[in-house]
């Protein structure tokens, strides 16, 4: 079975930087997935984040488009998020999804599996 390990998170001042990362096993490398990252918020809903296909191309959500980079390793088993130019409103759980699909569509990360997610504070 699928299953997807967060790791990475911690706390950092407005600016910092932090790379997540998201060990995948389990999946069907016969099958192709749109692998993502969501996050949420205490008191707000879950929000994709980014997501990348089989042939690596690559979707952002507006409030980090420039300052986030998603990407895998070429065995696709390991799923990255780079954060760059942290803000206190990227603070949340963020958690990483992969779902069976020939590409990524809007919102494809709820019908996947996800993880236990890590936590990124960013404090002002």
């Amino acid at each position: 079975h699928v299953q997807l390990v967060e790791s990475g998170g911690g706390s950092v001042q407005t600016g910092g930087s932090l790379r997540l990362s998201c060990a995948a096993s389990g999946l069907d490398y016969s099958d192709t997935y749109c692998m993502a990252w969501f996050r949420q918020a205490p008191g707000k809903e879950r929000e994709g984040v980014a997501d990348i296909d089989s042939v690596g191309s690559t979707t952002y959500a507006s409030p980090v488009q420039g300052r986030f980079t998603i990407s895998q390793d070429s065995a696709k088993a390991t799923l990255f998020l780079q954060m760059e130019g942290l803000k206190p409103e990227d603070t949340a759980m963020y958690y990483c999804a992969a779902t069976r699909a020939r590409s990524c569509y809007p919102g494809s990360w709820h019908f996947g599996i996800s993880g236990q997610g890590t936590q990124v504070t960013v404090s002002s």
